[in-house]
């Protein structure tokens, strides 16, 4: 691979992409001009070397060689004194967010919430309202009078801050990677358009609540038992919605009486393990039988269409019914750690429990009889629910002489085990 000293200019490119021992070009006419091909030698970037530092400064073809060397002067000039310069090929603040949307679109370490969001605030807000203006013009005033004080008259305070910090992390992702020179929204807070705070949602169900929901989910049982299973789920475990419509049986061992869910299932994108009670494995043997009783054999708890698991929308239809308007998924959720609290879970254990992010320090400090409390956590929880009528849906009454316990555990084995086996078996076809 060679630099081939030549007059830059787009034919010249032209002509010298065509052979592929041609690493980069520089022009003697312009000392330390750079342009590197790239792989796919239709693209490459430009360089400026200046006192043995190497400067990236913009893209081609985004910026034709004649572009590129009217901007010498002015870029020489903020190298001697910032020390770094950068030209852009984008000329408007919708150029920027278009990168930025597919960037995000691509990035696997994204759930698809996350990117279904991101890609909404996107079409929906950002690039309507701000798409046109001149990346030399997003300034605050313009932020105010186009995007942020339209956005607080139609959509509450929490989703204008959401496209706000969408719209700040574009441009703070584009500065690393050195594709502006100039970072428009620096220094500008969220704060500085709002002062109202964004506030935590109260529950719309409370622990004095649960004796009712579970009536409701007893009769929802015997109508709809898959809605009323994923219900159930999430309130005896306080999981996500995501997290629970995703589950497969292969994810539960009943050796271990364990559910494990993959990184790729949580929010939190780390492994997360829940002990299984035995109220709950005989609600899964109990759901189980039902799937089989269908026709559904497959690997997952609650299927949607075409083989996949039952996606976002068919599930928050589901709650939507379920709910009726008075409560949702996450209500569940809050409900299951408030009322942690309120029988004595500990702290750390009810946030292990509903697997909140942690810190660092937490991490290190986690001791291994960790799984051991989470069960005895759930254990004290599944009881309590018990007791307001769980029971009377799984059909398990706790029972502990030798045959009722060798009776649960066939179900259990039937329910559990058994899809396990014969999903891996279908897998390995």
């Amino acid at each position: 691979m060679i630099t081939v000293a030549v007059k830059i200019s787009d034919a010249e490119i032209a002509r010298q992409a065509a052979n592929a021992d041609v690493y980069s070009l520089r022009d003697p006419g312009n000392p330390g001009l750079y342009l590197r091909f790239s792989t796919d030698r239709a693209r490459g970037s430009w360089y400026l070397l200046v006192k043995r530092q190497w400067y990236k400064i913009g893209a081609y073809p985004g910026l034709s060689a004649k572009q590129m060397i009217g901007a010498l002067p002015d870029i020489r000039l903020r190298i001697a004194s910032h020390g770094g310069a950068v030209v852009s090929e984008w000329g408007s603040v919708g150029e920027v967010l278009a990168w930025f949307a597919e960037r995000m679109a691509k990035d696997r370490n994204l759930s698809d919430k996350r990117k279904k969001t991101a890609a909404s605030a996107i079409k929906c807000h950002l690039i309507p309202r701000l798409g046109a203006v001149p990346l030399a013009n997003l300034d605050r005033q313009t932020l105010d009078r186009l995007l942020m004080w339209p956005l607080q008259e139609v959509l509450k305070i929490d989703t204008v801050r959401l496209v706000f910090q969408l719209l700040a992390l574009a441009f703070r992702q584009a500065m690393v990677l050195r594709l502006i020179d100039k970072n428009p929204m620096q220094g500008i807070k969220f704060s500085d358009f709002s002062k109202a705070k964004v506030r935590v949602k109260p529950s719309r169900l409370r622990v004095s609540h649960l004796d009712e929901l579970l009536v409701s989910l007893a009769q929802e049982f015997s109508v709809r038992p898959e809605e009323a299973s994923l219900a159930l789920l999430m309130l005896c475990h306080g999981t996500r919605l995501g997290e629970t419509r995703l589950a497969e049986w292969p994810h539960l061992s009943i050796a271990e009486r364990t559910w494990f869910m993959p990184p790729e299932n949580t929010k939190t994108r780390v492994e997360h393990s829940l002990p299984l009670t035995e109220q709950v494995c005989a609600l899964l043997a109990k759901h189980r039988a039902n799937q089989q009783a269908a026709g559904y054999t497959g690997r997952y708890l609650f299927p949607g269409r075409n083989g996949k698991p039952l996606s976002e929308s068919q599930a928050s239809a589901m709650f939507r019914r379920m709910g009726g308007g008075e409560w949702t998924s996450h209500d569940l959720r809050k409900l299951a750690r408030t009322a942690w609290a309120d029988i004595g879970v500990d702290h750390l254990i009810g946030e292990l429990l509903i697997n909140h992010a942690m810190g660092h320090n937490v991490k290190v400090y986690i001791q291994s009889d960790v799984m051991a409390r989470k069960r005895a956590a759930l254990e004290l929880w599944h009881a309590y629910l018990d007791s307001k009528g769980f029971a009377l849906i799984y059909g398990y009454t706790g029972a502990t002489s030798g045959e009722s316990d060798n009776s649960l555990e066939a179900a259990l084995h039937k329910g559990c085990e058994a899809a396990h086996e014969s999903t891996v078996g279908e897998v390995s076809k």
